[in-house]
């Protein structure tokens, strides 16, 4: 469990002794799906309708795991461990939790690190602070409020160019329990808390003597939702020991409006993130949660008795679609998946419809006391996938991906929709990664819009800048897309009215 089985952090005696209990159990790191009968991590509150089909084997190869520790703070961090890891642009970002002797106050701080690496490549890994130096720590509690000591178990997205980082944060220990918290950036770095306190506090629906309450949060932003996947030892559905992951989805970040729930019948309408937690999706603390488009799933990684097993569910969580598969080896706390920005499966450049990439950065001993721990890598492949057997489904595959056109152009998947592009240097700047052939795939699916060369740009206050293509939308451009763009299309920018911009219709958001 992340934060919960830190010193300083509250901690229940039975869960120290089952981490130690499935640390003594490791075994030489292999991927392999999980055997036949009871799979370990069931659901509670659960239970999937009577004409379900029956789960699906997944094939799993390219084993892979890094030689040793792949990131650490600086001389002072103590311990090193709850990652969230992204795959941004040309670079891979990860943020983790340590106690930062530097930071002020003294407690869980958050760094940051990044590195140069593809998921699914097997060369070793190594992340390091910007510029090559230590990870510094990026944020830290803020004096007086529900995170004032602690801040830990980050888990960052990053939607229409803006970093979300959702944490556990605490006033101090044990008694004060734990709640989850919201902060914002433009570049993942410099961050602002949203509002003045958490956006979601335990449900206290049942008294038990692990009173960590509500933290160790995980979010996808999948089809205008956010997803919010959470331990709560108070929820109903929780464990005895109190593991559990319960799911709240909400279209507003900050789930302060229009919040629906997970409970037995599928997601229901509730009043806030206190509703009563009457279904946990799987039985672990400190899981990680992604969407992968290839499956038309989510998974969901959490630390089994050797190694992290991820469970698969249906976009509606009311079945599962796909036998359980383990990517083994050590650990101490829990697992960090390699995601894109928005919390969905990384493409394998390699194979895109048929493989992903399932990989890891998870704590582990270093040597033979029970702490510090150092950060991991291990990681496998789910192949003979069919990825793109369908339209929608190779849309969400290949998103972000530009590739040859057969005219001479190019064309980038955005958003479930291909866009056709004149110049690659455009599309170049706009796609996560350019291929230099095409994927037969995306043969037959019509194309929604043309970016020509010395398309109009918008600019209005409040908005930033918008491409207006030739289906007639205003197509948003974020990030440092929007300071590109506009010389290597051609394009003057116009200042117009904030009335003026919304008039036309909304097109994908370019450059997230």
């Amino acid at each position: 469990m992340r934060s919960a089985r830190r010193r300083t952090r509250p901690v229940a005696a039975a869960l120290v002794a089952l981490a130690s209990a499935a640390l003594a159990a490791c075994s030489p790191s292999t991927a392999q799906p999980q055997a036949g009968g009871a799979e370990p991590g069931a659901a509670r509150g659960i239970e999937a309708p009577a004409d379900v089909p029956e789960p699906q084997p997944l094939a799993v190869d390219s084993v892979r795991q890094s030689a040793g520790t792949v990131a650490a703070g600086g001389a002072d961090a103590v311990y090193n461990y709850g990652p969230t890891v992204m795959a941004d642009g040309d670079r891979t970002r990860m943020w983790w939790c340590s106690q930062y002797g530097s930071a002020k106050p003294a407690g869980d701080d958050i760094l940051y690190a990044e590195a140069t690496w593809t998921p699914g490549a097997k060369k070793d890994l190594k992340f390091t602070g910007p510029g090559g130096g230590a990870a510094p720590a990026v944020f830290s509690g803020r004096p007086g409020g529900f995170d004032g000591v602690h801040t830990c178990d980050p888990s960052v997205l990053r939607v229409g160019g803006t970093y979300y980082l959702y944490y556990t944060g605490s006033a101090g220990d044990r008694a004060h329990g734990n709640s989850i918290g919201l902060a914002t950036s433009k570049d993942g770095r410099n961050w602002k808390r949203v509002g003045s306190g958490p956006i979601l506090t335990p449900a206290h629906d049942v008294a038990r003597d692990n009173d960590y309450g509500a933290g160790q949060p995980a979010v996808v932003h999948l089809d205008g939702w956010f997803y919010l996947m959470f331990t709560d030892t108070s929820g109903a559905a929780a464990g005895w020991n109190g593991a559990g992951q319960f799911l709240l989805r909400s279209a507003d970040p900050a789930f302060a409006g229009r919040v629906e729930a997970l409970g037995p019948d599928g997601f229901e309408p509730v009043a806030d993130t206190s509703a009563p937690r009457r279904a946990s999706v799987v039985d672990a603390f400190s899981a990680d949660l992604m969407f992968v488009d290839a499956l038309d799933a989510f998974a969901i990684a959490h630390e089994t008795e050797h190694g992290t097993t991820l469970t698969f569910w249906n976009r509606e969580f009311t079945a599962n679609p796909y036998h359980q598969v383990l990517v083994a080896g050590p650990w101490k706390e829990g697992p960090g998946l390699f995601r894109r920005p928005d919390g969905h499966a990384p493409m394998s450049l390699r194979e895109p419809c048929s493989r992903v990439p399932l990989d890891v950065v998870r704590a582990t001993v270093i040597g033979a006391a029970k702490a510090p721990t150092g950060l991991r890598h291990f990681g496998a492949d789910l192949h003979k996938v069919d990825g793109c057997g369908e339209q929608g489904r190779t849309l969400g595959v290949l998103d972000g991906l530009a590739m040859p056109s057969p005219v001479r152009t190019m064309d980038l998947v955005t958003g479930g929709r291909i866009v056709r592009v004149d110049r690659r240097s455009v599309a170049t700047e706009l796609a996560r990664t350019v291929l230099d052939q095409r994927v037969p795939a995306i043969e037959g699916i019509p194309v929604a819009a043309r970016l020509a060369p010395a398309a109009r740009i918008l600019r209005a206050k409040g908005h930033g800048l918008g491409l207006l293509l030739d289906d007639g939308g205003l197509w948003p451009v974020v990030g440092s897309a929007a300071s590109r763009i506009p010389d290597l299309n051609g394009s003057a920018v116009e200042q117009v009215s904030e009335r003026e911009w919304e008039r036309y219709p909304a097109g994908v958001v370019l450059g997230s």
